[in-house]
């Protein structure tokens, strides 16, 4: 599955969820969306959950903004270093984030970065609208 097939699936979803909660506040969303109420509440929402298993090992994920903000990707790459394209990146370079390098490609890898997973933060960036809150990670499309 590409980045963008996984991008408009997941922000689909979110979409649906965040329909059906359309009467509770804000704060009572950002509860909804703790990893534990997830896997019991909203088992399809991510493929993990049927494992109780987390992408983040945080003691308080937080699955609001899974995908993160601060990612960004190009399907076709923003550049070539050496033989290999650059195809997603942290925003901020998160010291807690790493790259996977193949011989020919160059991914980040957000497993142990838990910026987006934190309440505060989520409270901080809150939106209802998920494709607005991530309205900067595809750079595949102009924006």
């Amino acid at each position: 599955m590409s980045y963008s097939q996984w991008f408009q699936e997941h922000g689909t979803k979110h979409q649906k969820i965040l329909k059906k909660l359309d009467y509770l506040t804000d704060d009572e969303i950002i509860t909804y969306f703790r990893f534990d109420n997830m896997v019991k509440m909203e088992p399809t929402f991510c493929p993990l959950y049927a494992k109780n298993s987390k992408c983040h090992d945080n003691k308080e994920l937080n699955c609001y903004f899974c995908a993160c903000p601060n990612f960004r990707f190009n399907e076709t790459g923003f550049k070539k270093i050496k033989e290999q394209t650059l195809f997603s990146l942290c925003s901020i370079d998160s010291k807690e984030g790493t790259q996977y390098i193949s011989p020919t490609a160059i991914h980040q890898n957000c497993a142990n970065c838990f910026v987006p997973h934190s309440e505060s933060y989520i409270k901080k960036y809150f939106t209802r609208d998920w494709f607005e809150a991530m309205q900067r990670v595809n750079k595949t499309i102009p924006h």
